[in-house]
């Protein structure tokens, strides 16, 4: 089986004061959990605040600011609203970290 490559962003890199808001709004950890319910697709507030067992005013705060640091998108039907991912985002992350790891020098050998 072959494997299949990792999508790759065709955007701008991505700026240090981007890189920090998106750390940012990841590093809360209630945030953190709302991505990864968010992971497989999107959802509605009402099952995001079952799942996550968050009163909706706390869980629309959290929605808020990863709406901002551009990491969720928000589409309305009806009275619900709807939330997934977005991938542009995570896929700008992901090369900044990988421009990180690249250039970083191998540890040095303290024993030699």
């Amino acid at each position: 089986m072959e494997a299949t490559a990792a999508p790759v962003s065709t955007a701008e890199p991505l700026a240090p004061d981007q890189a920090q808001q998106l750390l940012r709004a990841l590093a809360e950890p209630i945030r953190l959990q709302v991505v990864q319910a968010l992971q497989h697709g999107e959802r509605c507030v009402c099952d995001l605040t079952g799942d996550l067992d968050l009163a909706q005013s706390k869980l629309s705060f959290h929605l808020k600011v990863l709406k901002e640091a551009g990491l969720i998108r928000a589409r309305q039907e009806g009275r619900w609203i709807y939330y997934r991912l977005e991938p542009d985002s995570l896929l700008l992350l992901r090369d900044w970290l990988d421009q990180l790891a690249a250039v970083s020098p191998a540890p040095a050998n303290p024993c030699s």
